[in-house]
């Protein structure tokens, strides 16, 4: 276990040993004594929030909704900076999933929760409570991860898979950066454009266009966080000009270029998801000159 310290923030964050048998499915483990008012930066990746300690995190979203305990948040969780996050003597682990296993793992489609947040509990029923509980009788990070990963892993080979054609569109958006033309997407695989859309939209929760737009500005904000100008993070990010990544950031964050390369949430991830990014593996799903399927 490391400890994060940025500011006045100091976490204790732990990552697996072993990286999860299901590509696309990453974890952290945090112990906070006091979080306050983190603000939630969107990421192109369902967000499950397993707590188990003493404490309860807790989230402050719009309209003054509140939501406790174990959660669930589709891609983009935090768009507009409306979403901060607060509790003490927090313990959890957060899993990422990529949109493209999240169905199969959540055993719902995630169409509904586009940058929403709901209790793990409406989703997973009882098995939800269960986990907390197991996690809290766990006495190390790795074996917590292990019993995660362990129930992750069944309900992902019990789920159902997206189709490949839609699979392989997001990964050529996440290996491109949020840098390929949305509109070549279906000729690439082959299908119409209306077809893609709505099969991506019904399986992933969120259309091509705002997954080219959200890829791409979740790599723009971490080289902006690495000590980049944000002109040059602006030109090589594929970005019209600085004004265009300024209201980008601004869109999705509600605050400055400047402010956002200061956040906590984005300045843990080099300890917290060392091996943040897409294996290339993933990013060259053709085999044969098909699709590649889930085995």
């Amino acid at each position: 276990m490391g400890t994060f310290m940025h500011g006045t923030a100091v976490w204790d964050v732990a990552c697996p040993q072993r990286p999860s048998r299901v590509a696309g499915l990453t974890m952290a483990g945090f112990r906070v004594r006091d979080l306050d008012a983190l603000r939630m930066v969107p990421h192109p990746a369902v967000t499950l929030l397993l707590e188990f300690g003493a404490g309860s995190p807790v989230l402050d979203c719009a309209a003054g909704r509140q939501q406790r305990g174990s959660l669930v948040a589709g891609p983009g969780l935090g768009t507009g900076g409306a979403v901060r996050a607060r509790g003490k003597n927090v313990e959890c682990v957060q899993v990422r999933l990529s949109p493209v296993i999240a169905r199969a793992v959540l055993g719902a489609s995630p169409t509904d929760l586009d940058g929403a947040v709901v209790p793990l509990s409406d989703v997973w029923g009882r098995e939800a409570s269960r986990l907390r509980e197991q996690l809290g009788d766990v006495p190390s990070w790795q074996g917590r991860f292990a019993l995660a990963d362990a129930l992750l892993v069944r309900r992902y080979e019990a789920g159902p898979p997206v189709d490949p054609e839609v699979a392989w569109a997001w990964h050529r958006i996440v290996g491109s950066r949020g840098l390929v033309r949305v509109d070549g997407l279906a000729t690439e695989v082959g299908w119409s454009r209306k077809r893609l859309w709505s099969r991506f939209r019904s399986q992933l929760g969120l259309p091509p266009k705002r997954a080219v737009k959200l890829v791409r500005f979740d790599h723009a904000v971490h080289r902006l966080v690495a000590g980049e100008g944000a002109a040059r993070v602006a030109a090589d990010a594929g970005y019209a000009d600085q004004s265009h990544l300024h209201r980008d950031v601004m869109a999705f964050t509600g605050a400055t270029p400047a402010t956002v390369a200061g956040e906590p949430f984005l300045a843990v991830d080099d300890i917290a998801w060392p091996s943040r990014g897409t294996p290339s593996s993933l990013t060259s799903p053709w085999i044969s000159g098909s699709v590649a399927r889930r085995g």
